[in-house]
């Protein structure tokens, strides 16, 4: 794939400038939108992800100690730790992300080593595109590298995931990591999180994704998303199944009435999503415009009233999609609670459709919303191991 030579040159820079010397290393990690599959994952249904062209890149230098030292330009902070420490950074929350990887990687008696690393995403932090994903797989690929040792990206996912659930204390699904290190240039992943199978489908012609960022950052260690969870739970267990993903809509008919009202919503809620996914996979493989927007629009819908994720700025955005020309359908994107939308745009329109949305959604809000198409890119991968081989 093609890399930006004005953000290797500048990675660069900032590397001799703070550590003294070239990195001989360059990793990076794809973030994600889901296109159908909202809260999916972890009650092991199904989602319909893309891996997208924002990433994290990973410029390092092996430095010869058990002290990872990072530089991160997006937030212009420097940070480090021991490999051997067990704790969480209180002063830098993102650098959990990279140590809980080292101590999973060490966990499973994998050889690691301390570097130099600057950091810099184009995966807008806290917005719904897995971030924090897109850094945890391109750091497990810088230390894959400097131990001469090598994952299967399956179980590098995995990895990744439970450094998020154990040591940052997020208890995500695996949709973001599977997507950040499994992608495929080109490529939509249908994924079963179920048994962790994916299939790679191609969107049809002439239908971009557009992602429409509300500009309100959301937080999932202090939001709802954990007691979602614990409500499909819940459900699942009432409802005699080890996972939502395991009851039929016939079961669940049968027994709603016996679960609590706010329970039984987000199941239904659930259920139906689960369903949407391969409908949309098909209807965006044959370019079916109609049903796209009636699955979208169901999908939100029940994000609105059963699941309970959205928020006024989401609502606001919704409009503002919904208002502007080429649209197709759009949705909820990531957990809710603000952050990213996406929307599905006839190609020949994607400018006019980000030129009203901007407007629209200015006017009804005050804030200035990022509004980008995006395309399917690969997984996490080395990309040079000096600079030369980065262009």
């Amino acid at each position: 794939m093609t890399h930006d030579p004005h953000r290797r040159d500048l990675i660069s820079r900032t590397f001799l400038t703070t550590f003294g010397a070239p990195p001989d290393l360059w990793c990076r990690a794809p973030g994600r939108v889901d296109l159908m599959g909202s809260h999916t994952d972890y009650n092991l249904g199904a989602v319909l992800t893309l891996p997208i062209g924002r990433d994290t890149w990973i410029a390092a230098r092996a430095n010869s100690t058990r002290t990872v030292r990072l530089h991160s330009l997006n937030l212009g902070a420097d940070a480090a730790f021991a490999l051997d420490a067990t704790g969480k950074c209180a002063d830098h929350p993102w650098l959990d992300y990279v140590h809980g990887v080292a101590r999973m990687l060490q966990e499973d008696g994998l050889s690691v080593t301390g570097f130099d690393g600057v950091i810099h995403s184009t995966v807008p932090l806290r917005s719904g595109l897995s971030s924090s994903a897109a850094l945890e797989c391109a750091v497990a690929t810088v230390f894959e590298a400097l131990g001469g040792w090598q994952l299967a990206p399956l179980q590098k996912a995995l990895l990744c995931q439970r450094a998020e659930n154990r040591h940052v204390g997020v208890n995500c699904g695996i949709l973001d990591q599977f997507t950040s290190c499994m992608g495929q240039q080109g490529c939509a992943l249908l994924l079963d999180c179920r048994d962790l199978s994916s299939h790679a489908m191609a969107i049809a012609k002439g239908i971009r994704i557009v992602i429409c960022d509300t500009r309100a950052q959301r937080e999932l260690t202090g939001s709802e998303y954990g007691e979602r969870r614990e409500q499909c739970e819940t459900g699942a267990r009432l409802l005699g199944c080890a996972a939502l993903r395991e009851v039929t809509p016939e079961h669940f008919a049968a027994h709603a009435h016996e679960l609590p009202a706010s329970v039984a919503k987000r199941c239904r809620f659930i259920l139906e999503e689960h369903a949407r996914v391969y409908t949309l996979a098909a209807a965006l493989t044959t370019g079916e415009r109609d049903a796209i927007r009636q699955l979208t629009a169901a999908s939100f819908d029940g994000a609105c009233h059963l699941y309970e994720i959205a928020s006024p700025a989401m609502h606001a955005m919704m409009a503002a999609m919904l208002a502007a020309p080429g649209v197709i359908g759009a949705r909820q994107a990531g957990a809710g609670f603000g952050g990213c939308m996406v929307a599905f745009v006839e190609e020949a329109q994607v400018e006019a459709f980000a030129t009203a949305v901007r407007s629209h959604y200015l006017a009804a809000t005050a804030v200035e919303p990022e509004i980008y198409p995006v395309t399917a890119a690969a997984g996490a991968e080395r990309i040079g191991q000096n600079e030369e081989e980065a262009k």
